[in-house]
């Protein structure tokens, strides 16, 4: 990634997308932390009810960094299996930014990402049993839902035929 220019202002902003229960929380830590990256997951900004359109409040940190400045964003608090408000959270530029989650590299983000890697696991139903097994079995009903939504949403955005790598996760 540190090959590629900057197209964020002075940072290179990596998306990790894919459907959920496939992987992308543990492959995006792992990349941040070997390219000495901050890291934001979508799960700071969406909810059960709000899948993606919560999306003009990411843009606008991703647009503070362009500027070479702060942003500071009110963080969605999943600690206890159903979204409410949590802390703040400041971002001060960086060189490598990597924003994990479904709809982190949608199309209307294409010209700002240094990269885009779609992370994927093929069997729906062992995503989510990975999904359930990380949020809780009171979660399997809006897992599902979501699931569904997904599938929607990467047809109409196609992501995956964007991404710049694939990884299948096992």
């Amino acid at each position: 990634m540190t090959e590629r220019p900057p197209r964020l202002g002075r940072t290179r902003l990596v998306a990790v997308d894919g459907p959920s229960g496939a992987g992308k929380s543990t492959f995006a830590k792992t990349l941040a932390a070997q390219l000495n990256a901050t890291l934001i997951p979508t799960d700071h900004f969406a909810t059960w009810d709000d899948p993606v359109a919560w999306w003009p409040r990411l843009r606008a940190v991703l647009d503070k960094i362009a500027e070479n400045e702060e942003a500071t964003y009110r963080m969605t608090d999943w600690s206890e299996g159903f979204p409410k408000p949590g802390e703040d959270r400041t971002i001060r530029p960086t060189e490598i930014l990597v924003v994990e989650g479904v709809s982190s590299a949608r199309k209307s983000i294409a010209d700002k990402l240094t990269a885009a890697i779609w992370v994927e696991l093929e069997d729906a139903d062992e995503r989510l049993e990975r999904a359930v097994a990380r949020d809780g079995e009171k979660s399997r009903e809006h897992l599902t839902r979501w699931q569904a939504f997904e599938r929607g949403w990467f047809a109409v955005d196609g992501t995956k035929a964007r991404a710049d790598y694939v990884v299948t996760s096992s």
